[in-house]
């Protein structure tokens, strides 16, 4: 039902706003690669996948990887800093963090008696520290690298987490009522809008964002109350992920990266 609403509102939109400005899209290249995950690239544009739960690293001279059986399945690669690659293992409370050539740098293990959090979301942040979502007390913090502290932001949250994003400044995510919710480090909350009930979803920042919904993707503007689809070659795809004006659509033969200028 909640996609049938997102498809009408989105039909709606569309058309009103069909005559506004366009969006330029123009394709750069496709990597044809054997994996079970994108994740992304960094900001040195070297590009990050996953494969029999190892996560790899493709730099223009060679391949890198990172694996630890131990600690169960990867949940989330966070690549917001190249010199410090953040990988969750949800199932065992865990973070690690990597260097540059993927060497293991540090260990967060959030169940040791010191710490006594469990973490359903997790991302690096600024002034070396991690943006946790704490499910014992419903709330986002802050864990110093450095001290190995932790420090809880803002009110407990009172809706479920459905989807979250983070940058260094920045905890964005859409609860349960499809509200999109972002925290400063300073933990001020500001509820930025309504958005659709989509299949995956990233934030530009407080205003704009791109989302997927069955195999189409968009652009919203909140703030300006514009809506755009995206003409792709692709009619469907597992994921697809925005960086620095460059748009990657992973499919089954590989990733077609696009260049994207948007409104």
């Amino acid at each position: 039902m909640n996609k049938i609403i997102a498809w009408f509102i989105i039909f709606i939109c569309w058309t009103a706003n069909s005559q506004s400005q366009s969006i330029t899209v123009s394709k750069i290249n496709t990597i044809t690669h054997e994996m079970d995950d994108f994740v992304g690239f960094d900001g040195l544009g070297n590009y990050f996948f996953i494969k029999n739960n190892v996560l790899y690293k493709q730099t223009s001279t060679e391949l890198l990887q990172y694996q630890n059986l131990l600690l169960g399945k990867i949940d989330k690669v966070d690549l917001v800093n190249p010199l410090k690659v953040v990988v969750f293992y949800k199932a065992f409370n865990t973070v690690v963090v990597l260097d540059n050539l993927m060497n293991e740098i540090q260990r967060i293990d959030f169940s040791s008696p010191e710490i006594e959090i469990i973490a359903s979301a997790t991302g690096i942040s600024s002034r070396n520290k991690l943006w946790v979502f704490n499910v014992l007390n419903q709330q986002i913090g802050l864990y110093d690298l450095n001290s190995n502290t932790y420090q809880n932001l803002g009110v407990p949250i009172k809706n479920e987490i459905d989807v979250y994003q983070t940058d260094f400044n920045y905890f964005h995510w859409i609860n349960e009522k499809n509200e999109w919710n972002t925290s400063t480090i300073f933990g001020r909350v500001t509820i930025n809008g309504i958005v659709d009930a989509s299949d995956q979803i990233h934030f530009i920042d407080l205003t704009r964002m791109l989302f997927s919904i069955d195999g189409k993707l968009y652009f919203k503007d909140l703030k300006e109350n514009q809506l755009y689809q995206i003409d792709i070659f692709e009619k469907s795809f597992k994921k697809f992920y925005y960086k620095d004006q460059i748009l990657s659509i992973f499919t089954d033969r590989g990733i077609t990266n696009y260049k994207i200028t948007l409104p």
